[in-house]
């Protein structure tokens, strides 16, 4: 199962190829933002975004991304499966 994770964006390591340090239930990994580099969604530091295969997909609040997590806690296996994965992940 794909799920979009939500993460917050501690940090920005290469703004030319617009790859972005992001926290994830404690786990910190590189991810791509340039689907929201730009335009009135464009991200930085401290926004949340929902994350799929390495790629911040859409930005979202607080509120959205504690539900969603929320959520995603009650599916179990198949978010814990995710998270497994987003560990073992590397974009450098």
């Amino acid at each position: 199962m794909c799920l979009g994770i939500p993460g917050q964006i501690v940090d920005v390591v290469d703004p030319k190829h617009h790859i972005a340090k992001v926290e994830v239930s404690g786990v910190r990994r590189n991810v791509n933002v340039a689907l929201l580099a730009n335009g009135p969604d464009a991200v930085g530091i401290g926004d949340w975004v929902l994350i799929h295969v390495g790629f911040a997909m859409s930005k979202i609040d607080e509120a959205e991304a504690q539900a969603t997590r929320e959520f995603l806690e009650q599916l179990g296996a198949a978010y814990e499966e995710e998270l497994r994965e987003l560990h073992a992940s590397s974009i450098e």
